[in-house]
């Protein structure tokens, strides 16, 4: 694999999971300074791998679905998304290791998967 390849990194998180009830538990001075500190953590992890950084990304609201039924709206576990560039999955995977998302932040868990090429008919 190249550097060019492409990955897409879903940040994974739960309203009603045991670290976000912690998070809430927090007095909100404390939660308040945590944030701060994971704010400060994160953008330190942007400037440390800028030159992979394809797509900063960022935090994902609400979501629709749309099936042969209609739209409806759902929950799930994504909460973010990055995209980055390295050789191999293995390579990015590295790259958000220890991340903010669940080091500090209440986030459970970061899923990097490979970008495919759309297939040429």
């Amino acid at each position: 694999m190249s550097t060019e390849h492409k990955f897409l990194a879903v940040y994974l998180g739960s309203m009603s999971g045991e670290k976000m009830k912690a998070w809430h538990a927090m007095p909100e001075a404390e939660r308040k300074a945590k944030e701060r500190e994971g704010m400060a953590a994160w953008h330190g992890w942007v400037e440390k791998h800028k030159d992979v950084i394809v797509e900063m990304g960022g935090p994902l609201g609400k979501t629709r679905r749309i099936d042969g039924r209609g739209i409806a709206e759902i929950s799930n576990a994504l909460t973010g998304f990055t995209v980055v560039r390295a050789a191999s999955q293995e390579e990015a995977a590295k790259l958000f290791e220890n991340h903010p998302h669940f080091a500090i932040f209440p986030g459970e868990a970061i899923e990097v998967m490979p970008v495919l090429p759309i297939p040429q008919m």
